[in-house]
């Protein structure tokens, strides 16, 4: 009995297993969609792409082939996010003309051997599905899009992979010329005549399907690869957008992923808001954040308000006591000014006129660009190009303006040290005699105070039109790129104007104030709004 009841517990479990296999093989899909990863930059674009195609539905295997330059943490969250992960070995490229960067571009074509699947929709990493595509899947044994004129792009296909045509295509990769010295040049040479296939329409029935041959090519609609350079042309889709398949972010260095990109093309917003919604599928994942990004974006956050608090403790709470400072700042908000006897006597400055070096201007404004310049540059290069687009801007304003202030500051300390060791000698300065004391046009003394007002007004005229310059697209509602870049510049015109005479008027009232204050034994800062 005893040994009955055992063989009945191994065939109980015999059958179990049997039809677990079984469950497990009908549910496996035959068809996929299939991305490639070749390093961690495109990380976020294949996380958003998986979330996009879950959107709309599907319930498809969804393969990433992912190459050795590939992290062990990104691989650990696509697995995490859905996504079946196979790694896979570079093609070389064999064309010796071609950029840097499509070193192993040739490795797209192994897709083509991927016969573990009936057929695959393969999607670069910079697009993005706004609509079911399942369609796809009735297509013939290859489909792909034209653009620039008769070309197919590489960037969505639909392939039925073959053993037989992936051996083919190895054996010509290095005849075959290629037009782009990648894998979409070598497909066009390979598929000849694809231009001339016929359009693939995916509401035929199914038994106008079935009855017919498969066809070897077939050309897909602008809707399951809407360039985003087309739209940068026309600032608006060649085709119905309520329509709309599939949106390829094909613009070089514009990738939807850098927070720069959203602020000039419109269509980046479809991608944002996707990426809004990603799941924390790993700690400190979600909405598409990078743990390692959000602790140096904090840094980036925290160091410039460290900076401006230290600079402003060297030029005020060190050169004055902090009453006197509190009674100037209350008499400036009044609009009254302070008595001679709250002003210590050594800054009381003579009425003698200064003659200033008459090429202090032109070296002033070369420094001032140079500082913006370096200004502009240093934090593109330290700010994380997949923070969100406000976090990236906010961070590129506060590291621009604290950047500029210590430059040109520290400049117009020196212009101001200058001045304290000029010898007004005759003949050694060609310019024009100033004096601080004299505000032109108004025709009146005015009180000497340690934090000069007028300086402040400069500052606050640069800051404003810096950040109104790129903000103008935005108060007009304007979407076109070219427009955009247009009225930024036009913006960007107008802050040169005022920076230059901004630049050349500050550097002069430095000098004179070194000048003035030269048998003063006071340390000024690098302050150069005081």
């Amino acid at each position: 009995m005893k040994v009955s009841l055992s063989r009945l517990g191994v065939l109980l479990f015999l059958i179990f297993m049997l039809c677990d296999c079984f469950i497990g093989a009908s549910c496996k899909s035959e068809e996929a969609y299939v991305t490639l990863l070749y390093g961690d930059e495109f990380l976020l674009g294949v996380r958003v792409l998986g979330k996009s195609i879950r959107d709309t539905g599907s319930t498809k295997d969804m393969v990433v082939l992912v190459s050795d330059g590939v992290s062990q943490y990104a691989k650990e969250l696509l697995l995490a996010d859905g996504w079946i992960v196979e790694k896979i070995s570079l093609l070389a490229n064999p064309n010796q003309v071609r950029p840097k960067r499509f070193w192993g571009v040739y490795t797209k074509l192994k897709v083509f051997n991927m016969t573990s699947y009936k057929k695959v929709v393969y999607l670069d990493a910079d697009t993005i599905v706004v609509k079911s595509i399942e369609d796809l899947f009735k297509c013939g044994k290859f489909c792909a899009n034209l653009k620039h004129s008769e070309r197919l792009n590489s960037g969505v296909m639909v392939i039925e992979p073959s053993e037989k045509v992936f051996n083919d295509m190895m054996s010509k990769v290095t005849t075959l010329p290629s037009y782009t010295g990648g894998d979409q040049g070598f497909l066009n040479s390979y598929y000849v005549g694809f231009a001339n296939a016929h359009v693939y329409e995916p509401n035929l029935s199914s038994d106008v399907l079935n009855s017919r041959k498969v066809p070897e090519m077939e050309r897909l609609s602008t809707l399951y690869n809407a360039d985003v350079g087309l739209y940068m042309l026309a600032n608006k889709w060649m085709v119905d957008e309520k329509e709309l398949r599939v949106i390829h972010y094909t613009l070089g260095p514009l990738k939807p992923w850098d927070w720069w990109t959203s602020w000039l093309l419109k269509p980046v917003d479809v991608w944002q808001n996707v990426r809004v919604q990603l799941q924390e599928s790993l700690p400190g994942t979600g909405g598409g954040k990078n743990s390692r990004d959000e602790l140096l974006v904090k840094f980036l956050y925290l160091l410039p308000l460290v900076l401006i608090a230290f600079c402003y403790y060297r030029s005020f709470l060190q050169t004055q006591s902090r009453w006197l400072h509190i009674r100037q700042l209350y008499y400036k908000v009044r609009g009254g000014a302070l008595a001679y006897a709250s002003v210590p006597p050594a800054s009381i400055s003579s009425n003698q006129p200064v003659k200033v070096p008459a090429f202090l201007g032109a070296i002033s404004v070369c420094c001032c660009f140079a500082a913006a310049l370096v200004s502009l540059g240093l934090p593109l290069l330290i700010i994380p190009r997949q923070v969100m687009p406000w976090i990236g801007l906010l961070l590129m304003y506060e590291w621009t303006f604290t950047l500029f202030f210590l430059l040109f500051g520290s400049y117009l300390h020196l212009v101001y040290q200058w001045g304290r060791v000029a010898v007004n000698q005759s003949g050694q300065f060609l310019a024009h005699p100033v004096s601080l004391d004299y505000e032109p046009g108004k025709g009146h003394q005015r009180q000497q105070s340690c934090c000069d007002i007028a300086a402040w007004y400069y500052g606050l005229g640069m800051a404003f039109l810096a950040i109104a310059a790129p903000a103008l697209p935005g108060i007009f509602g304007v979407t076109s790129l070219f427009l955009r870049l247009g009225l930024m510049v036009a913006g960007g015109l107008i802050l040169a104007s005022f920076t230059t005479y901004a630049s050349e008027h500050l550097s002069i009232r430095s000098f004179v104030r070194g000048y003035e204050e030269r048998n003063t034994p006071k340390n000024r800062s690098v302050c150069f709004l005081c």
